[in-house]
């Protein structure tokens, strides 16, 4: 009897029940990190660790609408250690909180949003506050991006204030244009520059560039960069370390 049956499924005389199976619905929500060792910590052609080591970190929520929130930290250097003695004392470290949407027209992306620059720490009485509020519109085309920052805080990252007789620089501004261009076997081309224009302060504005390569391989990807400014080292020197000179820098990054 078992012979027979078999033999009809076969010959497709005797149908075989069949299930469907419902397709689990995508989640319109993603969450992702990273962490980056960097030989040093380089912000708009600024070290941020006086030269020094850094480990970074963040994590990063999106929905399918376009709308977006995360949050990133790194050791740094000079917030204790700053013009006039510093601006925060027991501060070793920056958090950054932001959030916003992105969106496409055609082949052309933009990006829209909002974050702070927190520096956890002990205020010091007569110093001017250095965490920093920004919002930011952004432009992308293939592998070239320009966002533009401006400052919406009353200080951008301690210039101003009481420290700097009474003036603020709310008002500050960043733009940059940026390339990643991609080559064969994971190899990469980097391409930036930027402009900082500090409010009321014309001696801290100043122009960064940087040139590097990078290197998928395979459980991350490795980049060598050269960034240099032309800005005043009487305004960017913390601790007699001269910060927006021209340097070279190594990291390793990994997203998961």
């Amino acid at each position: 009897m078992k012979k027979l049956v078999h033999a009809l499924v076969l010959t497709g005389l005797v149908g075989v029940p069949t299930f469907a199976m419902a397709a689990e619905p995508v989640s319109p929500h993603t969450l992702t990190g990273n962490i980056t060792l960097t030989s040093d910590y380089v912000f708009r052609g600024v070290s941020q660790t006086q030269g020094g080591p850094a480990i970074q970190g963040g994590f990063d929520y999106a929905h399918a609408s376009g709308f977006y929130a995360g949050t990133w930290a790194s050791n740094v250097g000079w917030v204790s250690e700053g013009i006039a003695g510093g601006y925060k004392d027991n501060n070793s470290m920056e958090i950054d909180l932001y959030g916003g949407y992105k969106g496409a027209m055609g082949d052309v992306g933009y990006d829209i949003g909002m974050i702070t620059y927190y520096y956890p720490g002990d205020a010091i009485v007569g110093a001017t506050d250095p965490d920093t509020t920004e919002v930011y519109l952004g432009a992308s085309w293939q592998f070239l991006s320009l966002k533009y920052s401006h400052v919406v805080s009353s200080y951008f990252v301690g210039w101003g204030g009481p420290s700097g007789n009474g003036t603020k620089s709310k008002g500050s501004n960043y733009i940059e244009l940026n390339a990643n261009y991609g080559l064969a076997n994971g190899w990469g081309l980097i391409g930036h520059v930027g402009h900082q224009e500090v409010e009321n302060t014309d001696i801290a504005s100043y122009t960064d560039w940087k040139v590097g390569v990078s290197k998928d391989i395979g459980f991350g990807t490795v980049a060598l960069a050269y960034s240099d400014t032309n800005a005043d080292d009487g305004s960017y020197t913390f601790n007699g370390e001269k910060v927006a000179d021209g340097r070279v820098f190594v990291s390793f990054s990994k997203s998961f």
